[in-house]
């Protein structure tokens, strides 16, 4: 048996504690409390400002939103339900865009992959076939 301390988890809603805990266990509620209630004020984002610094590459915000919604179109990104199968690191623009900022800005999904290219011809095609991909990312 455990010789250390042993914590139970309630699976009730919310994050609810035992009515009565498990014997031999502490309440995780109990024992972990939740983050406290604080009121933060919604503060408006400004488009201008730094929004992400990606391969040395500053971006605005603005700037983000509008390469995403036109590279989409180009990488085949084209609305709501359009599905890419990525393996591109998000160390570029292009990984962030493909396996993120695209999809975001489509309304579509991403399959993420990592060592995509390890994987065999008939293996990504079975991938594609199950996962309903229309663009390939690599």
């Amino acid at each position: 048996a455990c010789s250390g301390a042993r914590v139970a988890l309630a699976l009730r809603p919310l994050g609810g504690r035992f009515p009565q805990p498990p014997e031999g266990f502490a309440d995780y509620a109990v024992e972990v409390p939740g983050q406290g209630d604080r009121f933060v004020p919604y503060a408006p984002v400004d488009p201008e400002e730094p929004a992400l610094i990606v391969a040395g590459r500053e971006f605005t915000g603005a700037e983000v939103v509008e390469r995403a919604r036109a590279e989409a179109a180009e990488r085949g990104l084209t609305g709501p339900g359009s599905r890419i199968l990525s393996g591109l690191p998000f160390d570029t623009w292009e990984g962030l865009h493909a396996g993120l900022y695209g999809p975001l800005a489509t309304g579509g999904s991403v399959v993420l992959c990592r060592h995509l290219d390890r994987l065999a011809d008939d293996a990504l095609d079975k991938r594609v076939e199950s996962e309903r991909v229309a663009v390939i990312a690599r």
